[in-house]
């Protein structure tokens, strides 16, 4: 059986993160997945607008997904050695350090590390800046009325 691990931070949800994990699944028999708390998201990112217990249900509830994990630092090495994985899954748009670093785990313990496409356009950044322009949009074109 061939365990696979890749992790998300999953603050809104998107269709790049699902197709990611269904394209990891497709690469291992079981699936394990990392979810990132509020402290490892905030190592390199703003801090998540749901809640880790949300974003945790989410990713549980996911058909790809085997099994759900806490993350507990934005690197995915401490769980990747506790776990004894067989394919760490990894993103193109990671800095190339963090690649190496995993890259090099991976190879100490005979392991492999497989380094997956990002969908460009596809990120809750990009998504939670679409809501405040359109947000921002609709507030210009609709000045609250003040009642006297």
């Amino acid at each position: 059986m061939v365990i696979g691990y890749a992790y998300v931070v999953a603050d809104l949800l998107h269709i790049g993160q699902l197709k990611h994990l269904q394209a990891c699944k497709a690469l291992c028999d079981r699936l394990i997945v990392g979810v990132l708390t509020d402290g490892a998201t905030m190592e390199r990112k703003p801090k998540p607008i749901m809640s880790f217990g949300e974003r945790l249900e989410l990713v549980k509830n996911i058909k790809a997904v085997d099994v759900a994990v806490k993350q507990e630092t934005y690197s995915p090495i401490p769980n990747v050695q506790q776990l004894h994985v067989d394919i760490l899954f990894e993103s193109t748009s990671h800095a190339p350090s963090a690649l190496n670093e995993a890259k090099s785990l991976m190879n100490m313990t005979k392991s492999r590390l497989i380094v997956m496409p990002y969908y460009a356009g596809q990120s809750s950044t990009s998504i939670k800046n679409k809501i405040l322009k359109k947000w921002k949009h609709k507030k210009e074109e609709h000045p609250k009325v003040i009642k006297e």
